[in-house]
């Protein structure tokens, strides 16, 4: 039998031990650590008959020592989304600032979405943007197990004590009359909760339904006209009237816990302090007080983070492009660039620094510089940021990266031959993403004269006595003396003597040199064209400096006819 089928039982075997009815129900203040106390209805002292003969786990909450002890705690239904990416680096950030611990938990009680696919997957993204762990489902701990589906046990002795204290109790109210009890109080225009039918029952109605084997879950008693507040390390004071809340479920009917009573006894039992979230859990944070408060567990800090919006200020989502960490590893971004861009979307030091290292930021980060408006996930500023860094990588690291590339793309035959470092260095400082460099360096290697004799922006040049540089360039390459220039690096030299043997200079002189010889109007420098042209390890696609003479020959022949 299961842990979650051995605490169905003893909450059963409870629910026939407590037998209480709304009459004699007395009131009682349990004070929880330092917080709001919340009230209970007193019971009677039997315990659940599955506590009593199941072995019971010794549930212990970890001593607060000062040390800092914060979670990432996805569930593995999907990609790694920015989103959460940002809320692991917010915690891990926090956690080496202060010399804290950072604990990777995987909440996966939704089974019928989790899998071990996409935890691995995101363990992967995570190990990629450098993000290690203390603890975690992949490397233990003192606190483990780290997977939700490995804790079951832990759950039911513990919704075991809350039915026994009078926190809890049985709820065998169908789908069909949840559904109406929500529709009344819409019709009311009040906000939809539990009403209570099963929270005063009598002993022989919850014996009656038990009996017959009555499907049921397990609602956590909210207690009446209370106010429960936190200090939001983010937000400042925030506080809830409990009247807003109905009986919340702790447990399905199918014996498995909710995520809330999951997140309190999970952050409670592995001694969590702080708890950096996105605002969109904020609501969850009254049920989880609650919780906290019944077992008498310490609450942690908590701080919610705003969301991530699109350009348009919708949420963001796949509509506006790639939103996964590994969608953008794949597009090429750098690792830091993430970890740089995803550290200012919703943070920054008080400067107008913008480009960090990750020594920096664990440095600098601190929660008190955390933004409460949403931040703009801008691609636009994600891709100037990676163009950043590509150029602050070591040259080496540049040839590599770029260089594998263009190996991967046929448009250089080894990483380390001459023409891809001279192809790198010619483009890494003018491009945003690796793939950027392909293009690039595959315009480079085209000669697409041909194709722009039609180009109304060339006509001027055409027009403006074209043949004379052409036949300058012809000569000498013939003569050997523009293979010489190229190699001695004084291509210009050779540009600005025909200049002064034709008369020309300025645009007049370079541009029509530039068409000539790369068959564009824009471009790199044409001397660094040209030697990456006669470079060692020049792949077969490049059109040579030979070719190129030669189809400018034939084009040459073609305007003077």
């Amino acid at each position: 039998m299961s842990a979650f089928a051995l605490g169905a039982n003893a909450l059963h075997g409870a629910a026939v031990a407590f037998g209480r009815s709304h009459a004699n129900a007395v009131k009682s203040r349990v004070v929880g650590s330092s917080h709001r106390a919340i009230r209970r209805v007193a019971l009677s002292p039997v315990r659940c008959a599955a506590t009593e003969t199941a072995e019971k786990l010794e549930i212990k909450v970890p001593p607060r020592d000062g040390k800092v002890r914060v979670r990432f705690a996805p569930s593995p239904t999907g990609n790694l989304h920015v989103g959460g990416a940002r809320t692991a680096l917010f915690n891990w950030l926090y956690a080496r600032n202060l010399g804290g611990t950072f604990v990777l938990r995987v909440e996966d009680t939704d089974t019928a979405r989790s899998t071990r696919e996409s935890e691995d997957a995101m363990i992967r993204d995570l190990k990629w943007m450098g993000l290690d762990w203390d603890e975690g489902p992949d490397c233990g701990g003192p606190y483990g197990p780290y997977r939700q589906s490995e804790r079951e046990a832990i759950y039911k002795q513990l919704a075991d004590q809350l039915v026994a204290d009078g926190y809890a109790y049985p709820c065998f109210c169908t789908d069909k009359e949840l559904t109406m009890m929500k529709e009344e109080q819409e019709a009311k225009k009040l906000p939809p909760k539990y009403t209570g039918k099963w929270s005063t029952a009598s002993k022989e109605e919850v014996d009656a339904e038990l009996a017959k084997g009555t499907p049921h879950t397990y609602r956590f008693r909210v207690p009446e006209g209370e106010r429960v507040e936190i200090d939001d390390m983010i937000r400042g004071k925030v506080g809830w009237d409990t009247d807003t809340l109905g009986d919340f479920v702790l447990l399905r009917s199918s014996g498995l816990p909710v995520y809330n009573f999951c997140v309190a006894v999970d952050d409670a039992t592995m001694g969590i302090t702080h708890v950096l979230r996105a605002e969109e859990h904020l609501p969850n944070t009254l049920r989880q007080a609650l919780v906290y408060d019944a077992l008498k567990f310490p609450r942690p800090q908590f701080g919610h983070m705003s969301l991530i919006l699109a350009p348009d200020r919708s949420k963001l989502s796949k509509r506006h492009g790639a939103t996964s960490v590994g969608q953008f590893k794949d597009q090429g971004y750098l690792k830091q660039t993430m970890i740089n861009y995803l550290s200012q979307l919703g943070w920054n030091d008080g400067t107008e620094q913008e480009i960090y290292d990750t020594e920096e930021l664990i440095k600098l980060f601190s929660t008190d510089r955390i933004n409460k408006s949403p931040a703009v996930f801008d691609t636009a500023k994600l891709n100037w940021m990676n163009g950043q860094h590509i150029r602050l990588m070591p040259e080496d690291k540049q040839v590599e990266m770029i260089g594998a590339a263009l190996v991967e793309n046929g448009l250089a035959e080894d990483v380390n031959s001459e023409f891809t470092k001279k192809a790198v260095a010619l483009c890494a400082n003018g491009i945003e993403l690796v793939q950027d460099a392909t293009a690039e360096v595959r315009q480079i290697l085209e000669y697409p004269l041909a194709e722009n004799v039609a180009d109304a922006k060339m006509a001027k040049i055409f027009e403006d006595d074209f043949g004379e540089i052409v036949d300058a360039i012809v000569a000498g390459h013939e003569s050997g003396e523009l293979a010489k220039a190229i190699e001695a690096g004084e291509f210009k030299a050779f540009v600005n003597a025909t200049g002064k043997s034709l008369e020309r200079k300025g645009k007049r002189l370079f541009m029509p040199f530039r068409v000539a010889l790369t068959g564009r109007m824009q471009g790199p420098e044409v001397g660094d064209v040209l030697d990456l042209l006669v470079a060692q390890g020049a792949p077969a696609s490049a059109v040579s400096l030979d070719a190129r003479i030669e189809q400018l020959k034939a084009q040459s022949a073609a305007w003077a006819k």
